[in-house]
């Protein structure tokens, strides 16, 4: 196999999306307006948005040998991001997400998480990692797959980054728990609800937080305000890309595959951000977390800097 710019791991997950008039809360009603459904998972939609943009990517996560997985697997192949780090079980069943988007698209989501709960690290090909240039890492649910990841970050050769979205499920561990994968990482990307779950602090204290701990670089995406970067010298806030939200599923994945194609391309800390904020305007004009994520022609004729 030939070395990989970008590997991701995390949850592989369909998709299940609802469109509806509103989104239900106890003992309320709501109506579906349309039904379909994608790929998904945080690290896959990254990784695939960086592939679409160019780069050679791959992915470590595991899926069963049902219909779901199958859907999973085609929708990496479409799209030229190598499978060969996935494995594929006989037993259980795989990832489903069922999320509710209302005519705002904002969202609600609930997670079955399948056998990507029973990630080991004997099924996991450390030699794959290795021959990444950067690995991403995002939220999987149960202990063991946590595990994994924390045993595959601690073996890894200095010369491969590590980037991190911990998503709600790791913020809600706290910073002692993530310390051994904090530690290691140069890039730690989240939202500003994250980030003050997992420091305790508004986004220019909590990213200093992280950076003591070892990151290098932080990114705070902050919606329809933007997003906040800083790295040990220099933080910025940058404005967003204005544009009509039709589904918000996978906007924070969609910024992290611009903000790490910066990265790719040595741009400054602010075009990195500002490279994020782009993707993820364009992913949220579709419905889905990847339908939207644009191609790197469209990046060139957008005028930001490719």
């Amino acid at each position: 196999m030939n070395k990989l710019d970008f590997v991701g791991f995390g949850a592989l997950n369909v998709d299940k999306l609802f469109r509806v008039d509103h989104i239900a809360g106890k003992d309320d009603e709501s109506s579906i307006i349309e039904s379909r459904e994608f790929c998904g998972g945080s690290a896959a939609n990254t990784t695939v948005g960086l592939a679409r943009l160019g780069l050679k990517t791959g992915y470590i996560g595991k899926v069963a040998s049902d219909s779901e997985g199958r859907f999973l697997l085609d929708g990496f192949k479409k799209h030229n991001v190598d499978t060969c780090g996935i494995t594929v079980t006989e037993k259980g069943r795989s990832g489903v997400v069922i999320g509710f988007v209302d005519k705002m698209g904002e969202r609600a989501l609930y997670v079955d998480p399948g056998v990507n709960d029973d990630i080991d690290l004997k099924e996991i090909s450390q030699d794959y990692a290795r021959k990444s240039k950067l690995l991403h890492l995002t939220s999987l649910v149960g202990e063991k797959s946590f595990e994994a990841q924390e045993s595959l970050v601690r073996n890894l050769p200095k010369r491969v980054k590590v980037s991190l979205d911990p998503g709600m499920l790791y913020s809600k561990r706290g910073m002692p728990a993530l310390e051994p994968i904090l530690r290691r990482v140069f890039a730690v990307l989240l939202n500003e609800t994250e980030l003050r779950l997992l420091t305790g602090e508004s986004f220019e204290v909590g990213a200093k937080k992280l950076m003591a701990e070892g990151a290098e670089v932080v990114g705070v995406k902050l919606g329809n305000k933007g997003c906040f970067v800083a790295n040990g010298g220099h933080s910025y806030v940058v404005e967003p890309f204005r544009v009509k939200a039709v589904d918000t599923t996978g906007a924070g994945d969609a910024w992290n595959a611009g903000f790490l194609y910066g990265f790719f391309k040595k741009r400054s800390l602010r075009e990195c951000g500002k490279l994020g904020n782009f993707v993820a305007s364009k992913c949220i004009m579709r419905l889905g977390a990847r339908n939207g994520l644009p191609s790197l022609a469209d990046l060139r004729l957008s005028g930001v800097p490719a």
